[in-house]
């Protein structure tokens, strides 16, 4: 894989033009497709992974 970045961009305005130049009810669908992929990989990981618990920070004092 490259980093050529000035190729990276065009590529990216490329594809952006694309869409735009896409009729709306294309893209509709297109994000229709999107929520339905958002729903289904919310549903595919139970909630309780996804918490992050963390003991708080303690300064100025020392611990036991």
């Amino acid at each position: 894989m490259t980093f050529d970045l000035a190729r990276i961009l065009e590529s990216k305005r490329q594809h952006r033009r694309a869409l735009a130049a896409l009729p709306i009810e294309e893209k509709l669908r297109l994000l229709d497709d999107l929520r339905q992929r958002t729903l289904d990989l919310r549903g595919s990981q139970p909630a309780g992974n996804l918490i992050l618990r963390e003991e708080p920070a303690v300064y100025g004092a020392k611990k036991p």
